[in-house]
């Protein structure tokens, strides 16, 4: 019977294959190919480099399969994608609430569609946390400056140069929460040419719709999308401004303020109500604040007679204006008409002089441009007044009366209309009972033959001076007014105090003759 040599017949493990090894037959070699290690059984003598396997194609003429292996994942799937189904053991980086974390796939049966981790709460069925990033996503700075309207991407850092002209940036469209990106000023010019926020037609930012402006030099803002109801905030900002990406617009004013009375016996008009405007809409509000309107009264007329039937207790000036104003902008009230000698006061305009007495200072406290100015100097005689200071003049000196001051003309309402005019000096008893009248704007007349006339209401007009007579009383101040311009697509509709609301072409004009209110 014949001998078999079982040695012949059997298998040698020689590990994993090597493409530089000559492999015999029944040689068995282990080989990784896409993933799978599969062990292989040389099945020809044939020279070197013959690999087992190359993308899934079996070389079959050298090789055949000795035991099928399983696959293996690959470890790093990079970012983590939606629409990909992961394996067990498939790693991947994904961003939660702004974090940046690591996280391994668990699960046996894979799917697509299963994020890693919602508002900080893991999805522990199917991932493992495996490390924590940093609160900060990497952002990706873009070389090339922007100098016209772009949409950002998320991740990315954008150089702006408005040096050409305004620039829109439409936020990346489709966020998710965790989603960041900056602008920064690359030449100083946002105060000057500034950049808008648009929220791509529906993605909200700071919770409202409404695009929103960086006007500061040199700002640079980091932004973070929050979700659907609150949508892009700021993370942090180098704008000075603290109200940045705060929705705002611009606003034309005019506020002036309460004229003074003027004064009695022998009175000095009362100094015109300090006015202060802007020429266009330059002055920004912001979207929600409420701004309070404040409209200063009329001071009242002076006397001559003792306060509380007191004998020898003096002469009464006429009393200061109201102030008025509207938000960071405050007009001084007018100062008061000098009544039976002695110096006028000061305010918004001065008062005027008495019997040799000196004008009161306009201009007080000093605003740029002036609200204001002087009263005037009463140099000497028995008696008389001099007007007070208007918002485009001051009252002339004089040794008998004067008129008040001019007031000065603005066209806010779509009109040329003339505010704050000083009031006009009393009776000079040494031009046989002369008066002046008051400045044009409102100023009240002085009075020959009583008490003196009243100030212009809504006008800031300061009030006459009363007659050569310790009985006579000046006029009461006019009260002042404040008016707002603005883009009638910018007006709130939000307001109190029952002001007059009219419309001029594309414009809103509010007009407050008593104290309320406007909400941006």
């Amino acid at each position: 019977m014949a001998t078999v040599d079982l040695g012949k017949i059997s298998f040698t493990q020689k590990g994993t294959y090597a493409n530089g090894t000559s492999y015999a037959p029944k040689d068995v070699v282990q080989h990784s190919d896409q993933n799978e290690t599969t062990s292989f059984v040389k099945i020809t003598s044939t020279a070197t480099g013959q690999a087992p396997q190359t993308n899934g194609t079996l070389n079959s003429s050298h090789w055949a399969i000795f035991a099928k292996g399983t696959s293996l994942a690959t470890p790093n799937q990079g970012t983590y994608a939606g629409s990909t189904t992961y394996k067990k053991g498939d790693i991947v980086s994904y961003t939660d609430s702004g974090v940046l974390s690591t996280y391994l796939y668990i699960n046996n049966t894979p799917a697509s569609g299963l994020t890693p981790s919602s508002s900080g709460t893991i999805d522990a069925s199917h991932w493992q946390f495996i490390a924590k990033g940093t609160a900060s996503v990497a952002i990706a700075w873009q070389a090339t400056a922007k100098t016209a309207d772009f949409t950002a991407s998320a991740s990315e850092g954008y150089f702006v140069d408005t040096n050409g002209g305004a620039v829109v940036v439409t936020t990346p469209s489709s966020p998710n929460a965790g989603d960041e990106f900056i602008v920064v000023d690359l030449r100083g010019t946002f105060g000057t040419n500034k950049i808008s926020f648009d929220g791509n037609g529906s993605d909200k930012i700071k919770g409202g719709t409404v695009n929103v402006d960086i006007e500061e030099n040199y700002a640079s803002v980091r932004v973070v999308y929050s979700g659907a109801t609150y949508g892009w905030l700021p993370v942090s900002s180098s704008a000075v401004n603290a109200e940045t990406l705060t929705a705002k617009h611009n606003v034309q004013y005019l506020v002036v303020a309460g004229g003074a009375g003027g004064g009695g016996d022998n009175g000095g008009g009362g100094g015109a109500g300090g006015m202060r405007f802007n020429s266009s809409k330059d002055f920004a509000v912001f979207k929600g604040t409420t701004y309070t309107i404040t409209v200063g009264a009329g001071g009242l007329g002076g006397t001559n007679d003792p306060p509380n039937n007191q004998p020898n207790s003096g002469a009464q000036q006429g009393a200061s204006g109201g102030v008025s104003t509207f938000s960071t902008i405050t007009s001084a009230g007018g100062g008061g008409g000098s009544s039976g000698g002695g110096a006028g006061n000061p305010g918004g305009s001065g008062g005027g002089g008495s019997q040799a007495g000196a004008g009161g200072a306009g201009n007080t406290p000093a605003t740029t441009p002036s609200q204001g100015n002087n009263g005037g100097n009463h140099t000497s005689g028995p008696g008389g007044g001099a007007g007070g200071g208007g918002a485009s003049a001051a009252a002339a000196n004089t040794s008998s009366s004067s008129t008040g001051g001019a007031g000065l003309a603005n066209s806010i309402t779509g009109s040329s209309v003339v505010y704050a005019g000083g009031g006009g000096g009393g009776e000079d008893q040494a031009s046989s009972g002369n008066s002046s009248n008051g400045g044009a704007g409102g100023g009240g007349n002085g009075s020959s033959s009583g008490n003196g006339n009243n100030g212009t209401n809504g006008l800031g007009g300061g009030g006459g001076g009363g007659q050569q007579d310790g009985s006579a009383k000046g006029g009461t101040g006019g009260s002042g007014v404040v008016i707002l311009r603005m883009l009638t697509a910018d007006y709130s509709g939000t307001v109190t105090g029952s002001p007059n609301v009219a419309t001029s072409g594309s414009d809103k004009i509010i007009t407050w003759t008593s104290s309320g209110s406007y909400t941006a």
